[in-house]
């Protein structure tokens, strides 16, 4: 094992799990949760800071900001307690209790809303925040991950080499669309090296990201509520929705098998289900998804029994009361 001084040191690039043995699906899941953030957001989160240094846009006395529904905001507070700049997270009440919890632990000012936009849903409340915010004084910088190339660039440098090293002959890779900063980077990496690999954008019921109406989602991080800026759909050859229902069901039976993900994971491996009953059947095909995050963050949410039930049960202004009691 490795010595290191500073927590973006360690990320552990190399476990995939066989997906074959626990759910009877033909994919390898690369697991990106194992590093001192929990989940793939480490990458960005190390990227966007280090090129904001290097710019000079990031000195002392500044204080980051940034938007997020919770695993980018645990990821700056990581990196930003190891090189004391400070931090404000601007969330909103979609964001899990322990997610919230461990973003203070770090060092990090929380900012929740519970209220959100009439168009842009929470994304759109938070966006206005964090503008508002940095045009009253200049000492706040704002990454955004939602604007800024050092997302996408940081996984065309690290996840998806990584990938074609382990499986030279790889036939499909499934990404969870956010932002599309994995999604972007890894897709132009395949395009970039002429390697003919199937890119699959995995998507929640209800963003907007590929087109479709806005709907109502419980569960952070995977899906927008306006359209990603960062998003390029030529590098995309298909794209899976996947109902929050799926979502919860999948984490439920990997956590039975004792793989406990996070409700970004089990989106994607619902649609990497969904896409390989439609489409793998026609020759046996080599294929990865990528995991987000890991599971311990969703036990109030995710993993309580009743949980989608009783949100399904509530108009749209008891959901928002329901989930500021858990924020």
């Amino acid at each position: 094992m490795p010595v290191i001084s500073d927590p973006a040191q360690f990320n552990e690039e190399e476990l995939y799990v066989d997906l074959r043995a626990a759910l009877g699906l033909p994919v390898y899941l690369k697991c990106e949760g194992f590093n001192f953030a929990g989940s793939v957001k480490m990458k960005a989160a190390h990227e966007m800071v280090t090129a904001a240094e290097r710019e000079g846009r990031l000195r002392p006395g500044s204080v980051l900001v940034e938007s997020s529904s919770g695993n980018l905001g645990v990821a700056l507070s990581v990196i930003a307690a190891s090189r004391g700049h400070r931090f404000l997270c601007v969330t909103d009440s979609r964001c899990n209790l322990p997610t919230i919890r461990l973003m203070e632990a770090l060092g990090a000012h929380v900012h929740v809303l519970h209220e959100p936009d009439i168009h842009g849903g929470f994304l759109g409340a938070r966006l206005a925040y964090v503008n508002a915010l940095c045009a009253s004084d200049d000492r706040y910088v704002w990454l955004n991950q939602y604007t800024n190339e050092a997302n996408w660039r940081a996984h065309y440098r690290t996840t998806a080499p990584a990938i074609a090293r382990r499986f030279p002959r790889l036939d499909v890779l499934f990404v969870g669309a956010g932002t599309t900063g994995t999604l972007m980077g890894c897709a132009r990496w395949f395009w970039q090296w002429r390697r003919p690999v199937r890119v699959v954008a995995v998507d929640s019921v209800g963003s907007v990201s590929f087109g479709g109406p806005s709907g109502r989602r419980m569960i952070p991080g995977l899906g927008m509520s306006v359209p990603p800026p960062l998003l390029d759909r030529s590098y995309v050859d298909d794209v899976v929705r996947v109902e929050e229902s799926d979502t919860v069901q999948t984490c439920r039976r990997l956590a039975g098998r004792g793989f406990l993900f996070g409700g970004s994971t089990g989106t994607v491996v619902s649609g990497a289900g969904q896409w390989l009953a439609e489409y793998g059947g026609r020759r046996e095909l080599t294929a990865v998804a990528i995991a987000p995050d890991l599971g311990e963050r969703y036990l109030d949410t995710v993993y309580r029994n009743g949980w989608t039930a009783d949100a399904e049960s509530l108009d749209e202004p008891e959901v928002t009361a329901a989930l500021a009691r858990l924020a």
